[in-house]
């Protein structure tokens, strides 16, 4: 992982934006060069001309999903992802060669190269997502620990989305020349032992080291031999920080108010504020112009079909515990409106929804209106799932540090619901997504909202929910 803007990116998803970037410059470059030469004609802004192209393309991948893995997908869905991204990605290549500054353009010739150069870079991203491309920078990492956390730490490095990295075994920690007595885990083949941890690090050539014990007190970790491998340039990371950089959340069972108060993030300076606020306002008008067309559309059908009120409003508990009322399309049945109100926003019962608010419910056109909540100040573009009062207050007796999300304000969409699969409204399901709401606290930047809205452009046109 490497961090960067105040966040983490994986690092064999930059190499593959990185390879997609280098292949349509490069191509671009060379067709309008071999045009030109033929035709006698100069190019001016070639080079800007080309990045600006390719941005735009990898921008669009991007919101489409081709740079995460899709192992869990079937060749049919893998095919279908791949036309509904090449008829997405045709058009907007089309527009953008028509604002290019280049003669060459206008040939009809040039065009057809570049849908084909177009067509060939989808199609490879696709076969490399099938078959999961080694990472080029593939990191060598020893975990430290042989319990059923260093089991978990290996089950998380070896998913798809990690890439390639090289876990080459587990370093037991010992006291007094003796190993720990905790619950192995961890196959007895895969563990290292007969020597010290610094000796092992040089002999495997170690890039990460990564120490998979839960609760450090009493433990007797070889803190000496880890200082000389943090100095010697090996990056050492405990059970938070590995969660947080590797899962992109802040784990409960090991959080501490010491490692809130004094630790990086959490902070809310008046310019991150307010850029997110400019950033709120530039977004959100736009957003509501451009749906305005189909809000009226579904204004009037849901008139039609029932004769009863286009919107509803529920209280929920904003920035700082104010409570304000969240805007939506009704989706509910007029003589279930008032069940659906007691309801965290999210419901199984599905044969309460109307004809017209099942489908606007699943191609989330009833969260539209939220976008006047935006305009008010009430709500931000990305933020925490906003909850009913009643809800929050039990999720403040059962869970530690649950306050912490409301330092921010709730948002349209959020980390936790483009990360997390399930719409759980239980417990257990409100402290998964609280794990991913306090990564977004801790770390959010503008750089993250408009990743999570790219992630949210590919939940919906893909019709998933969250990896």
């Amino acid at each position: 992982m490497l961090k960067t803007f105040s966040q983490y990116f994986s690092l064999h998803v930059l190499q593959r934006i990185g390879l997609d970037l280098l292949l349509l410059v490069v191509a671009v470059i060379a067709s309008a060069v071999i045009w030109a030469d033929n035709h006698g004609a100069e190019l001016k802004g070639l080079l800007p001309s080309a990045l600006g192209f390719a941005a735009v393309m990898i921008i669009t991948n991007f919101a489409f999903g081709l740079y995460q893995p899709v192992d869990e997908d079937s060749p049919r869905a893998a095919f279908a992802r791949f036309v509904l991204s090449a008829l997405f990605c045709l058009p907007v290549a089309f527009g953008m060669m028509l604002l290019l500054p280049w003669q060459g353009f206008a040939s009809l010739a040039m065009r057809l190269q570049v849908f084909v150069l177009v067509l060939v870079v989808l199609l490879v991203r696709m076969l490399i997502n099938r078959s999961q491309a080694s990472s080029l920078f593939a990191p060598r990492i020893l975990i430290v620990g042989t319990g059923k956390e260093a089991l978990e730490a290996e089950r998380i490095l070896l998913r798809p989305e990690q890439g390639k990295v090289g876990v080459q075994g587990f370093f037991p920690i010992g006291d007094d020349g003796e190993q720990i007595i905790e619950e192995q885990a961890v196959e007895a083949e895969k563990i290292l032992s007969g020597s010290n941890l610094t000796d092992v690090v040089k002999r495997l050539n170690i890039d990460i080291i990564i120490v998979a014990i839960r609760e450090l007190r009493g433990r007797a970790l070889p803190l000496r031999d880890l200082l000389d491998c943090k100095l010697a340039g090996v990056r050492i990371l405990d059970w938070p920080s590995f969660h947080e950089r590797v899962r992109r959340q802040v784990r409960l069972d090991s959080l501490r108010a010491s490692w809130l108060i004094f630790g990086e993030g959490f902070q809310q300076p008046l310019s991150r504020l307010f850029f997110k606020r400019v950033f709120d306002l530039v977004i959100s008008f736009p957003l509501l112009v451009l749906a305005s067309p189909v809000m009226i559309l579904v204004a009037f059908m849901i008139v039609f079909e029932d004769h009863g009120p286009i919107f509803y409003r529920q209280e929920r508990v904003g920035q700082g515990g104010q409570v304000f009322k969240i805007i939506r399309f009704r989706c509910m049945r007029v003589d279930d409106v008032g069940a659906d109100a007691g309801r965290s926003g999210n419901t199984a019962a599905g044969e309460t929804f109307s004809r017209i608010g099942q489908i606007i419910h699943g191609l989330r056109i009833d969260r539209l209106p939220q976008l006047f909540n935006v305009l008010k100040g009430d709500m931000s573009l990305v933020g925490p799932h906003p909850e009913r009062p009643s809800f929050v207050d039990t999720l403040a007796r059962e869970m530690p540090f649950y306050g912490v999300r409301h330092c921010v304000k709730p948002g349209m969409t959020g980390w936790a619901r483009v990360q997390y699969r399930n719409d759980d409204d239980s417990v257990s399901g409100a402290i998964q997504k609280l794990q991913y709401e306090l990564y977004y606290v801790k770390n959010h930047s503008l750089v993250l909202d408009m990743l999570v809205l790219l992630e949210t452009v590919h939940v919906v046109l893909m019709g998933k929910r969250a990896r």
